[in-house]
């Protein structure tokens, strides 16, 4: 038999087994309502759309584009920076295009760590964090996260406790899974931290766009200095329904965005010339779908919310991100999160991601994943509602 080294020391993957009873329960007839992975349902804008078909017209689009991404679509994540945060962006030395935040991730990891060295992700947490360290050799240490722990105290426990000492820091906000947010002066003192340590931050924004009830999320560049500690990933999935377009950055530490440029330049020649010249559109054009989208994920948040809150399962609005993070009930807590998971599919016909599948720390929750509409998530308030 073969040996894949790298594969052997990746976790299995949590989420097949669950997947695995949902595709059984259709095949079956039930009508399973699908609140596991995050795959946004809305509609990319139409002004994005046509500006992808018009490109895609034009022969010269169709030739190789550069790994880097095109000047035209750099300088319009620099000025997207400006505008939102008041960051200034060099688009020739602090800006990356990325084949979405998912590969950027993984490539910069390839490039960042040496086998052996260790990598501090959150715990639990999207799963590419702690996964793309792995696949690059390295060695990651959960820092807990969730409602009632001090993350930054128990990454200052972790930090006195390791050997060798940190490397990289992988760190998200609005996160994923649990929705915690945090103000600017959080940053801060991850960048004093960093600077202390000499250690490279690496933050996933992701969620920027995908805030409520008056909160608005800080970009990690805001602090003075992080540029000399750090880079942040954007992707343009969330914020303006574009998932399976992938197309995302990095922008920050020139070294580090160098370093990341270099490797890519081996790997790959870019995304498709029309999605980038559709994403400058995105960037640059009328903000107000942007708004409408996020407006969208609020009233399905408060939909579920609401409706779960009504049937017994008591859990916190959350103030970001297309997630709602629950415990799980108090009944069923002995049964863990995977079990729970399965029982929620086969009873309430409803299908939940479980919270193991993002760390060992998030084994006492679930995560339902806000892409089905109003109607939808009602209908999965009442199959709850049986078992409750």
């Amino acid at each position: 038999m073969r040996k894949f080294a790298r594969l052997d020391r990746l976790p299995p993957y949590v989420f097949a087994n669950v997947n695995d009873i949902k595709m059984e329960a259709r095949h079956a007839g039930k009508d399973i309502i699908d609140l596991g992975m995050g795959n946004p349902d809305l509609a990319t804008p139409d002004h994005i759309v046509d500006k992808l078909i018009e490109a895609s017209k034009k022969p010269h689009n169709h030739r190789y584009s550069a790994s880097m991404g095109i000047r035209k679509l750099r300088v319009a994540i620099s000025d997207w920076y400006k505008r939102r945060f008041d960051v200034d962006i060099d688009p020739e030395d602090e800006a990356i295009v990325t084949i979405g935040a998912k590969e950027g991730i993984s490539h910069l990891m390839l490039v960042t760590i040496q086998p052996g060295d260790v990598v501090f992700t959150q715990n639990p947490t999207y799963p590419i964090h702690p996964y793309s360290a792995i696949i690059a050799g390295g060695d990651v240490r959960g820092i807990p996260l969730g409602p009632d722990q001090d993350f930054f105290e128990n990454l200052i426990t972790a930090t006195r406790t390791s050997w060798p000492k940190p490397k990289v820091l992988i760190i998200s906000y609005p996160h994923n899974p649990t929705t915690e947010i945090v103000s600017i002066e959080f940053f801060e003192k991850i960048v004093d931290y960093a600077k202390e340590h000499n250690i490279l931050v690496i933050h996933d924004l992701a969620y920027a766009d995908l805030v409520f009830d008056g909160y608005k999320a800080p970009s990690f560049l805001q602090v003075k200095g992080a540029k000399d500690v750090g880079v942040e990933f954007y992707s343009l999935s969330k914020s303006y329904s574009m998932p399976g377009w992938r197309v995302g950055f990095c922008v920050g530490n020139r070294e580090t965005v160098a370093a990341l440029r270099r490797i890519k330049s081996y790997l790959d020649y870019g995304i498709f010339q029309p999605v980038q010249i559709a994403s400058i559109i995105a960037l640059n054009g009328p903000q107000e779908c942007v708004r409408e989208i996020c407006d969208t994920y609020k009233s399905r948040r408060d939909a579920l919310i609401t409706g779960l809150n009504r049937i017994g399962w008591d859990i916190k609005s959350p103030k970001g991100t297309m997630f709602v993070w629950g415990k799980i009930p108090g009944k069923y807590s002995k049964m863990g999160s995977v079990e729970f998971s399965k029982f929620l599919i086969r009873e309430a016909q409803v299908a939940v991601s479980p919270g193991l599948g993002f760390g060992e720390f998030g084994d006492d929750y679930v995560r339902f994943a806000l892409i089905e509409n109003n109607m939808r998530i009602n209908q999965a308030v009442r199959g709850i509602k049986k078992i409750l």
